[in-house]
């Protein structure tokens, strides 16, 4: 067994301590610190250290309810290794209720690792990674939809890397969509610095979605016992996994005519080739573009605003093989399918 460490930023947390804490890392306009919510959990037993964070898009709010519960739920005495819980890293969006930084539109989840000498998102990057990021062996980043679309509760992440392979599979995920996310992205950063780290896609902005909460905290349950931080606890397994690789395997489907945005698709998101998504209408009811599947699979992702122009993305597309096909309509007929992007 590792013995317990002080987890260290600019003071340390000893072992044993679970603190709470708000971490400057820029100033607004009239001087004020803008200071980003942090809780280390310490535990009393040596053990990995892993970060969660929350927000990095100021309206994407479930993972902020995640980490609420996160940071209530686990206690220095049961934990082998260190929790650190970053509530909100994009305060002032957070504060506007907006995606990025407001006045500049800067994205911070392009902005790492970040300088001190650059913008104000990489200043701000900069100073979460160096102190909270940095210090630890896993994260988990949280994320949803960006407005007007909502997105099935999946992970994304490079698979191709086994030190990230077993992270996402312990996570519990049905869906992972494996790739390399963009350069400047926190999880792009942290896994290329050795700290292998995953995204976690669920619902949609503005609003917490409680049952998809509920899934995320198990999720963290089983990352935590995969790693030893609850040494008895099951690593869950979620009967099925569909693994994306491919680029082929999933397709986002456009709008090619303007006009009444309506889904068909009916109350799960499993569509068959050839099966009606949704229509694009005029609104003289003259003019109606039917959008159907080009392949057999799984709607993982919905525009829920109902107007559309030409090219605006209408759903976004997973295939599904035989196996898993079967596996989901045994699921459906027994009402144990749980999967529905929209709700």
């Amino acid at each position: 067994m590792n013995d317990p460490k002080p987890f260290r930023y600019d003071t340390e947390v000893p072992p044993g301590e679970k603190r709470h804490l708000r971490y400057e890392i820029s100033e607004t306009y009239l001087g004020d610190p803008v200071e980003v919510p942090v809780t280390v959990i310490n535990g009393e037993h040596g053990g990995p250290t892993v970060y969660m964070t929350a927000a990095l898009h100021g309206d994407e709010l479930n993972g902020v309810k995640v980490l609420q519960e996160v940071a209530a739920r686990y206690d220095p005495a049961t934990l082998h290794g260190t929790v650190v819980c970053i509530h909100v890293a994009n305060v002032p969006g957070y504060l506007a209720q907006q995606r990025y930084i407001p006045i500049y539109d800067l994205d911070l989840n392009r902005s790492f690792p970040g300088r001190n000498s650059a913008n104000t998102a990489e200043r701000m990057a900069n100073q979460i990674y160096e102190r909270f990021i940095k210090p630890c062996d896993v994260g988990i980043d949280f994320h949803t939809s960006t407005r007007n679309r909502t997105t099935m509760y999946h992970v994304r992440a490079d698979v191709a890397k086994p030190e990230v392979n077993r992270l996402a599979r312990s996570f519990g995920s049905n869906l992972i969509l494996s790739g390399e996310a963009d350069p400047g992205s926190l999880r792009t950063v942290a896994t290329r610095d050795g700290v292998p780290t995953i995204t976690v896609e669920m619902g949609r902005a503005h609003r917490f979605q409680l049952p998809l909460v509920e899934r995320a905290l198990e999720g963290v349950e089983s990352v935590l016992a995969e790693y030893g931080l609850l040494p008895g606890r099951p690593v869950t397994w979620p009967g099925w996994t569909r693994v994306v690789e491919n680029a082929s395997d999933k397709a986002w489907l456009r709008a090619d005519a303007g006009g009444l945005v309506e889904m068909r698709y009916g109350d799960v998101p499993l569509v068959y080739e050839g099966d009606t998504i949704c229509t694009v209408s005029d609104h003289f009811k003259k003019r109606e573009h039917s959008v159907v599947a080009p392949f057999t699979g799984l709607v993982i992702g919905v525009l829920q605003n109902p107007v559309a122009a030409p090219g605006h993305p209408l759903c976004h597309l997973v295939s599904v093989d035989e196996k898993t096909r079967t596996e989901i309509e045994r699921e459906i007929k027994a009402g144990e399918f749980s999967e529905r992007p929209w709700s």
